[in-house]
């Protein structure tokens, strides 16, 4: 069986694809562009991807094609009809990085909520050691505890930082982008009052007719002035344009990013010149603990493995 790693730079160099040999021959690429895609595709029985487009003119280039393991949850860079048609099989992997983002979550509010890089620049720059006062606090923070944490999307990742929310101390609510009326651990709430309500809101969600641009002008002028807003869903669920007006207008006190509508953005993205006190961007490597990649190469492997074996695993298509 012919396997194709399309671009295993998604993964990490510190993650070893070895275990692949083992399924059979493997070629592993960096990266692939639209114009290597034939060559490098077009004996493949399985390949493997993350980001590389699969529609019906990629999928034409691979005749042999029988599986897609995909190494993300998301499929929507697959043409799911075409695969059905050509009986090409497609399995992604979910849950494996629920422990990874839910910590980045936190990592993103303290960071910008605390005022880090005011403190670490006034210790690093040695203003510290002129300073007479014993403790400087001339940035001041507020503590998560007491405070509402409204939550979009309340899947595996949404609840973690719920349970996390509350061990320090906030009240979490959430929104169901989907409509479904669950019993959970926190309340449901409308969009209106958890966008009135939240002193932190963060976005779990997956980017679909629901959740496009659920986020605009509208929604940021119903927010208290002193809320923090974290995306770690989808960068389309937010309109970019209106999140930098309300960040340069005041109207929100600031956000943390970790997704982006274009990836990476580009160079006229309205967000990028306010990155600093208000506004927190990471490079979409919520997902990418050591041990999050971990469990994501393994669980790509048993899809494949069972592929072989004839079974039904994390199967889409």
């Amino acid at each position: 069986m012919n396997i194709t790693v399309l671009d295993s730079a998604s993964l990490g160099e510190d993650i070893s694809l070895d275990c692949f040999n083992s399924l059979g021959n493997c070629r592993i690429w960096p990266h692939t562009s639209p114009e290597e895609l034939s060559e490098r595709i077009s004996e493949s029985d399985v390949i493997i991807t993350n980001r590389v487009v699969l529609g019906e003119k990629e999928l034409a280039l691979a005749p042999s094609l029988k599986l897609i393991a995909l190494t993300a949850t998301g499929f929507n860079t697959v043409d799911l009809e075409s695969c059905r048609k050509k009986g090409i099989a497609l399995a992604n992997v979910k849950s494996y990085s629920t422990m990874s983002v839910a910590q980045h979550t936190f990592a993103m509010l303290l960071y910008l909520m605390e005022h880090l890089p005011y403190y670490d620049s006034y210790v690093r720059n040695a203003e510290y050691e002129k300073d007479r006062r014993f403790a400087d606090v001339s940035s001041p923070w507020n503590e998560i505890a007491g405070k509402t944490w409204g939550i979009i999307g309340l899947g595996a990742i949404g609840r973690r930082v719920a349970e996390i929310a509350r061990a320090f101390g906030a009240e979490p609510v959430y929104f169901s982008t989907s409509g479904q009326d669950r019993k959970e651990s926190c309340r449901s709430v409308s969009m209106e009052e958890l966008c009135r309500d939240s002193d932190i809101i963060s976005i779990h969600a997956p980017l679909n007719d629901n959740t496009r641009l659920l986020l605009g002008s509208n929604e940021f002028g119903m927010m208290k002035e002193s809320a923090w807003l974290l995306n770690l869903g989808r960068g389309a669920i937010i309109n970019e344009h209106d999140l930098a007006m309300a960040l340069d207008n005041g109207t929100i006190r600031g956000a943390a990013l970790d997704v982006l509508t274009d990836e990476p953005p580009e160079p006229d993205n309205p967000l990028i010149p306010l990155i600093g006190k208000k506004l927190l961007i990471t490079p979409h490597n919520a997902w990418g603990s050591v041990e999050s990649r971990t469990r994501l190469v393994d669980e790509v492997w048993k899809n494949i493995n069972a592929f072989q074996k004839g079974e039904s695993r994390n199967r889409i298509v």
